[in-house]
C-alpha cells in the first residue's frame, strides 16, 4: 500500500484530476475541499470536484504539474505546485494556469478533507 505522501504525489503528477475514474478511486465519498480562489471561498464536495474534472478535460488539451514542495505527517499531506495547461486551440503553447498550496487529510487511504489556496 502506498503512503499518503505517495498517493498525493501520484495524483498531482499524473494529472489525476482529468480522469473521472481515477478521481472516484482516490476521493472519499464524503470528500470536502475548501478552496480559497480568485472566485472567493468555495466548498467542493465529490460531485463538485467531478464537475471540475469534467470542465478541465473539456477546456484543456493537456495539464502538467510542477511540484515544488511536499510535506507529510501520518495521513496529512501538504503540497505546493503549479498547473500548466495547453489549450485545444493552441496545443503548442503551455500556459500557467495557477500556483496552488493544498493540504489533504486522508481517511481510508482516500482524499478526505482538503484546504486549497490558489493564485494566478
Amino acid at each position: 500500500m502506498k503512503s499518503a505522501k505517495e498517493q498525493v504525489l501520484d495524483f498531482y503528477q499524473s494529472a489525476g484530476i482529468l480522469n473521472k475514474n481515477y478521481c472516484l478511486d482516490v476521493l472519499h465519498e464524503d470528500v470536502k475541499l475548501e478552496w480559497y480562489s480568485s472566485k472567493g471561498h468555495l466548498i467542493l464536495e465529490l460531485n463538485d470536484i467531478l464537475a471540475l474534472s469534467k470542465d478541465l478535460r473539456l477546456s484543456y488539451f493537456d495539464l502538467r504539474t510542477d511540484v515544488y514542495d511536499i510535506l507529510h505527517e501520518d495521513n496529512k499531506v501538504m503540497i505546493r505546485y503549479a498547473y500548466y495547461v495547453r489549450t485545444f486551440e493552441n496545443s503548442d503553447e503551455e500556459l500557467l494556469l495557477a500556483h496552488f498550496f493544498t493540504s489533504w487529510d486522508l481517511k481510508d487511504n482516500k482524499f478526505y478533507r482538503g484546504v486549497q489556496m490558489s493564485q494566478l
